[in-house]
């Protein structure tokens, strides 16, 4: 217990399991808005291990993506991913990191008729991939050709299967995708 009678924040003595966990964020790009997003996490005893805040980029809402690296007790990660959903905060991705490998693909056509999001959703819901960047170039408008790269994290050798799923995605909205060289199937 603090020495100000706060006996609900939680502590951590040492003694408890601690798990790594990456919680993927969108932030507005406003003042004190990392700093919301970071209260919630202390308040209830994670450990913030890592912040990549990429205000160079914008997601495809056009919020700022942010990654926060913390350590929990795995039994309060689920209280902890809560709180930062009720105080507003637009949580993408939550969990124990799981993925092992990226990739990065280059998609050139025109994105924004396409429905850039939408393709980006599909390409996580039929790849079993996580979108971790996407910037987007449209020097001519919204109603010409643009491009985008984007990075995906994904499990160890599913590199070739979500690379699969993105050229048919691809090919049902007319886009051109430039691939990573990926060295070939059991050779790693």
């Amino acid at each position: 217990m603090s020495d100000d009678g706060d006996q609900d924040a939680p502590t951590t003595d040492g003694g408890e399991d601690l798990q790594a966990y990456t919680i993927r964020l969108e932030l507005v790009d406003e003042p004190g808005e990392l700093l919301n997003a970071l209260q919630p996490i202390a308040d209830r005893g994670g450990n913030l291990l890592s912040i990549f805040h990429e205000r160079g980029n914008l997601t495809p809402r056009g919020h700022i993506p942010v990654e926060v690296d913390i350590e929990s007790p795995p039994d309060r990660f689920d209280d902890i991913v809560g709180a930062l959903r009720d105080a507003g905060i637009n949580v993408i991705q939550a969990g124990a990191e799981r993925y092992s490998e990226e990739l990065t693909v280059i998609l050139v056509g025109h994105l924004i008729d396409t429905d850039l999001s939408d393709s980006l959703q599909r390409f996580q819901r039929c790849s079993q991939a996580s979108v971790v960047d996407v910037s987007l170039s449209a020097p001519e408008g919204t109603e010409e050709v643009s491009s985008a790269r984007v990075r995906l994290a994904t499990e160890a050798d599913r590199a070739n299967q979500v690379l699969g799923t993105i050229r048919e995605i691809a090919a049902d909205k007319d886009i051109r995708v430039i691939e990573p060289q990926l060295p070939a199937e059991g050779s790693r």
